[in-house]
């Protein structure tokens, strides 16, 4: 299973949690949920070289969206110039009053999603795709990754055909839950086709959220044995 399934969405509640933490019924979920793709959309257009890793957003009185990216200066710009003609960009486009708070991401290098735009961007600038996934590889390995896995799919330096190729280095145990693996996906897109470009980056295990997941799940069965 763990080979099939996005690593992302099989670890959730153990090693990831989710990037929109808001609750609502029946349609107000609907709207709530394209709202939240809408968002993540329109940030993620908008500073397309930002680096960019995750965007969270919670809900309460306002809309506080959270933004982890390797570039922090580029969305803040000069004094919060940028980061504040953002936040009002967004009020006017979605409705309600919004928070903005950027993350900078500490080792961009071992950050799954920040590799896969790079080999992105690498192989739009025509760069060979087997150097591109190698150098991503050997930069993530030094930045403390455990393990980290490439796939690069499409018709690779214009082939005919198209195929997939595979760089791996290190140990990746995708089927183990509470092993703490990132997984992004990105699309380059050139002048012979696209190509799908797919990493996987393995950081160590976890075991307290894992614990604290046991513990709880007890302790409910505990009190639904006891009433």
């Amino acid at each position: 299973m763990g080979q099939k399934v996005n690593a992302n969405g099989f670890r959730l509640g153990i090693t990831h949690s989710w990037s929109s933490t808001w609750f609502a019924r029946k349609k107000k979920y609907r709207d709530l949920f394209l709202q939240d793709t809408r968002i993540k959309r329109y940030v993620r257009e908008r500073f397309k070289d930002a680096g960019i890793s995750e965007i969270g957003i919670d809900r309460s009185k306002k809309i506080s969206v959270a933004i982890h990216t390797s570039k922090p200066g580029v969305i803040i710009g000069k004094q919060g110039a940028a980061i504040e003609e953002l936040r009002k960009d967004l009020d006017k486009e979605f409705g309600g009053s919004f928070e903005v708070n950027i993350q900078e991401i500490r080792s961009p290098d071992a950050d799954a999603a920040v590799v896969a735009e790079n080999v992105q961007g690498q192989i739009q600038r025509r760069m060979p795709y087997r150097r591109a996934a190698k150098m991503a590889i050997e930069k993530a390995m030094q930045a403390g990754a455990i393990g980290i896995k490439i796939r690069v799919a499409g018709r690779l330096n214009g082939a005919e055909i198209a195929r997939s190729e595979l760089f791996k280095e290190g140990n990746i145990p995708l089927q183990t839950l509470r092993a703490n693996v990132q997984f992004a996906r990105r699309s380059a897109l050139t002048t012979y086709g696209t190509i799908g470009i797919k990493v996987w980056i393995y950081k160590g295990m976890v075991f307290r959220k894992v614990e604290h997941i046991q513990t709880s799940t007890l302790s409910d069965n505990n009190q639904q044995q006891d009433a």
